[in-house]
């Protein structure tokens, strides 16, 4: 069977495409010239072995933001039945399909994706105690399965703020994010872009890893002091502005990143990004206390480069009732099921699957 779909998650599950007057508004002072435009396409095409196969594949997010709006999906293939849905519990985009049969398994999924550099201004930033947290905000003071707030994670958020005395949420939330660029180390050698399993580093003195494992451990000790934070998974998709090791265009099966928020009274989400501040030490053999990587990690307290896009925050993931994978810790990866054997979603060419990125520019396209 062939399909094809668009869809927009929007109110009416419409697809747009136009610049909308909604989405105008909430870019502030941001001209049309400082939005980049970007098609993300996977093609994946699974082993030929086995009576059923089922996929499921994160799609950009679809929460429109002054940094990030998606202008719709579109898919085509042979499964015997696909849908754009979302994941159980969210409202974070996602693409299922399903071949009853084996044989060759084909499908193709694109979305096309704008993004604008994300900044946020806090040098004159003033904490008031009027300002109320939305209860939506408060979800992300709870622990998961991955990210406990208690014991040595707990103690540790403290003895961190104890000692650098801050005077307010922002001021604690630097001293983590400090904490974690001074202790913690890149590890090129961690499959994929790590687990996040904050208590095994804390408790092994082992600070290392990838983006998942270093800017976990940053939301970890913010939710343990009660500073409401997240994680947002995604995938570079163009090169950097700022370091080479910071971007990927074209294949970029194996350019996922994650980054990290946390929530400040009056200003909203505060982005950060401490693993890349690590990864950029690593890469170019500096201490972290080098004037360059000093420059880096005032530069990533406040502000995303926007060569990545967001695909959701979701945690202890479950894509459906009978898969045989449970639970993710989170969903940042293509996940498939043939027969009664799971792919490994951090082996691309065994997979298989790819991940495209390019550029539209104009009417045209840059790959």
């Amino acid at each position: 069977m062939d399909r094809r779909d668009f869809i927009k998650f929007v109110g009416t599950g419409s697809l747009i495409f136009p610049f909308t007057q909604s989405i105008a508004s909430q870019q502030h002072n941001l001209s049309l010239s400082e939005w980049k435009s970007y098609r993300l396409t996977y093609q994946i095409d699974l082993p030929a072995t086995g009576k059923s196969a089922r996929l499921w594949v994160p799609l950009p997010d679809t929460n429109d933001t002054h940094y990030q709006f998606t202008q719709g999906s579109l898919w085509n293939g042979n499964a015997s039945k696909a849908e754009f849905s979302t994941i159980a519990g969210t409202n974070f985009p996602i693409f299922k399909a399903e071949w009853q049969d084996s044989g060759p398994r084909n499908v193709t999924v694109s979305s096309i994706v704008k993004t604008a550099d994300r900044f946020v201004d806090l040098r004159n930033h003033i904490e008031t105690s009027k300002t109320s947290i939305p209860p939506s905000v408060n979800h992300f003071l709870k622990p998961t399965k991955q990210i406990p707030i208690n014991g040595i994670v707990q103690e540790t958020a403290k003895g961190i703020t104890k000692k650098a005395d801050p005077q307010d949420t922002l001021q604690q939330a630097r001293a983590l994010y400090d904490w974690v660029i001074d202790n913690g180390h890149h590890d090129a050698s961690v499959p994929g872009r790590g687990k996040g399993d904050v208590v095994n580093m804390l408790s092994k003195d082992q600070i290392s890893g990838k983006c998942v494992d270093l800017n976990s451990l940053f939301v970890g000790l913010s939710r343990a002091i009660g500073i409401s934070a997240r994680l947002q998974y995604g995938i570079r998709i163009n090169e950097s502005e700022i370091h080479e090791s910071l971007g990927k265009f074209g294949d970029i099966s194996q350019a996922h990143h994650c980054r990290a928020e946390f929530y400040l009274k009056d200003s909203g989400w505060i982005p950060v990004d401490p693993a890349d501040v690590c990864k950029v030490a690593y890469e170019d053999n500096l201490p972290v206390d080098h004037p360059a990587i000093s420059v880096l990690r005032e530069k990533l307290f406040g502000s995303w480069e926007m060569n990545w896009i967001a695909f959701n925050t979701a945690e202890d993931v479950q894509l459906a009732a009978n898969s045989m994978v449970k639970r993710l810790p989170f969903f940042m990866y293509p996940h498939a099921e043939v027969g009664n054997q799971v792919q490994d979603s951090l082996q691309p060419e065994e997979f298989s699957y790819k991940i495209i990125s390019s550029e539209l520019i104009g009417t045209g396209a840059r790959f």
